[in-house]
C-alpha cells in the first residue's frame, strides 16, 4: 500500500507570500478561476483539445507514452502576443536526458489559443509572478502534455527531478483518467526541504519558483484494464528571452 497525500492548497490571499517564502504554492480550481478571471466552463472548453496531441518523437527511452503540443508567447505591457513557432530547447544543465537538442513539437492548435480562457490564464499568472519579480517582459512557453499507460508505465518526467531553466513554472492538472501514481514532488534546490502530494482535481495548479525549486512527477500505471492517461498544461515564464542553443 503506497501512501497518497492530498494537495496542500494555499489560500488565495496567501498565494504571493507562500510562493515567495517557500518557493512553491498549490491553488484549488476555484481559486485558479478567480485569479485568472475565468469561468470554470471556459476552462473545461479547453479540455477536448488534449485528445488531439501529437506523439513526442524525442523520448530517448524509446517510449511512446507522451503526447504534446507547444507554443510560445511574449507578455509585455499587459498584452499577450504569440511568437513565431520555434523549437523547445533546454541545456543539458537543466535536462540531462533531453537537453542540448532542438525539439520541434507540433504547435498548439489555433482554436485552443482563441478560447477566452487561454489569454486569461497566461495573463493572470504573469500578474502573480510580476509581484515577486517585476520585469519588462515575460517569455512564456506553453506545453500541453498527455502521459498514457498504453505501454504499461507512463513517465511524466523521464528526466527525473529537475529545474526547467526559467523563472517560474505553472503546472495545471487538466485530467486524470483510470490511473494510479503521478505523485508530484517538490524540493528546495539548495537544501533538504521538500513535499510530496498528488494533484487530483481538474484545474488545480502547482506554481514553482524555478530558480529555487526542483520538481518531478512519479510514473503512472493503469488503475484497471483500460488505458489511462494524465493530462497537464505546463506554462514556463522567463525574463531573459526564450531558451535557445545560444545559451549554451
Amino acid at each position: 500500500m503506497v501512501a497518497s497525500f492530498s494537495a496542500p492548497y494555499t489560500p488565495a490571499a496567501a498565494l504571493v507570500s507562500q510562493l515567495g517564502g517557500r518557493g512553491f504554492a498549490v491553488l484549488a480550481p476555484a481559486d485558479v478561476a478567480a485569479l485568472c478571471a475565468v469561468a470554470p466552463a471556459q476552462l473545461q472548453a479547453l479540455v477536448a483539445s488534449w485528445d488531439a496531441l501529437a506523439v513526442d518523437e524525442y523520448l530517448k527511452d524509446g517510449g511512446h507514452y507522451r503526447r504534446r503540443r507547444h507554443a510560445c508567447f511574449v507578455l509585455a505591457d499587459d498584452a499577450l502576443a504569440q511568437a513565431p513557432h520555434r523549437p523547445h530547447w533546454q541545456s543539458l544543465d537543466y535536462n540531462a536526458l533531453h537537453g542540448g537538442m532542438q525539439r520541434w513539437f507540433e504547435p498548439i492548435e489555433p482554436q485552443v489559443i482563441a478560447q477566452p480562457a487561454w489569454p486569461r490564464l497566461l495573463l493572470g499568472l504573469a500578474g502573480v509572478f510580476s509581484r515577486l519579480r517585476p520585469v519588462p517582459a515575460w517569455y512564456v512557453e506553453a506545453h500541453q502534455f498527455r502521459i498514457d499507460t498504453g505501454e504499461g508505465i507512463g513517465r511524466p518526467t523521464p528526466e527525473g527531478a529537475h529545474r526547467d531553466g526559467v523563472d517560474f513554472v505553472a503546472v495545471f492538472l487538466v485530467d486524470r483518467v483510470a490511473i494510479k501514481g503521478g505523485e508530484t514532488r517538490v524540493f528546495a534546490a539548495d537544501g533538504p526541504d521538500g513535499q510530496r502530494f498528488t494533484l487530483r482535481e481538474p484545474w488545480s495548479l502547482l506554481l514553482l519558483d524555478d530558480t529555487r525549486m526542483i520538481h518531478e512527477s512519479t510514473p503512472i500505471q493503469p488503475a484497471g484494464d483500460a488505458v489511462g492517461h494524465r493530462d497537464t498544461l505546463v506554462l514556463t515564464y522567463r525574463a531573459d528571452g526564450f531558451q535557445s542553443a545560444a545559451d549554451a
